[in-house]
């Protein structure tokens, strides 16, 4: 994973008061703690729309906001996130700022179907630490702001998928294959299959750790065997989300 280097008509540049967010997120006393105790500084960094880098909106994103947080801790609640995303009605990319180093955190964002004002928020991906001078790529190439949404969060998706599970088949880079001859057109899995299949990912990792801390806690025999068992399928179970094809759909041309 790589630092973007975002378009300089794009910044913002606006320091962001934890007030406003416990306004809009309705926070409670628990969660203004979590922010006094992990969070230093909010900026709201850049502004990806399409007066700032000439890209037409489309339904569901219309705008992408950087918002850079820097951390009193190396650790940052997932809660801090959250609340933050469901102050601003944008889709969020988020800078995380700790000693020196930085990583770049987001879920996938998207407009509810029943309720178009409301937005539905998925489970948060992360990359690994780089160093804060760490160099900087140009934005990736894409035609619309929810195309380029997708080529930011993708690599998030994928990092963290191939971290908790190495080896995992998650098919980001592939594209669709065609053929001059007759014959059906590959189609590789969209972002939300993608998503999906990242989070099933990391939770049968969680059960699987959850089934060895069991397995490490018992001592009667028998109930060791049946707890191996247990983890045996979990495993089995592990390895067929990470084996599972990036090619779901067969679409005749």
């Amino acid at each position: 994973m790589t630092l973007y280097d975002w378009p300089r008509a794009s910044a913002f540049g606006r320091v962001i008061p934890k007030n406003k967010i416990y306004e809009h997120a309705g926070a409670n006393t628990a969660l203004k703690d979590l922010f006094v105790r992990e969070v230093d500084q909010i900026v709201w960094s850049h502004k990806l729309a399409p007066e700032t880098i000439n890209l037409p909106a489309t339904k569901a994103v219309t705008e992408i906001q950087v918002f850079r947080i820097t951390q009193r801790e190396k650790t940052l609640s997932i809660d801090a996130l959250r609340a933050i995303d469901r102050a601003i009605p944008f889709p969020l990319l988020f800078e995380l700022a700790h000693g020196g180093k930085v990583k770049l955190a987001a879920a996938y964002k998207r407009p509810s179907e029943a309720d178009s004002t409301k937005w539905v928020l998925g489970d948060y991906f992360e990359s690994e630490w780089l160093n804060e001078d760490a160099p900087r790529t140009a934005l990736p190439v894409a035609l619309t702001m929810g195309a380029l949404y997708e080529q930011l969060l993708g690599p998030l998706v994928e990092e963290q998928t191939v971290r908790l599970a190495p080896g995992a088949t998650t098919g980001f880079a592939e594209a669709p294959q065609a053929s001059f001859a007759a014959g059906p057109v590959i189609q590789p899995l969209s972002l939300e299959e993608r998503i999906a299949q990242a989070e099933a990912i990391r939770a049968m990792t969680r059960e699987v750790e959850r089934i060895k801390a069991r397995l490490g806690r018992e001592k009667q025999f028998n109930k060791r065997v049946a707890i191996n068992a247990e983890l045996r399928a979990a495993k089995q179970e592990l390895e067929r989300l990470a084996g599972k094809s990036p090619v779901q759909a067969l679409v005749k041309e």
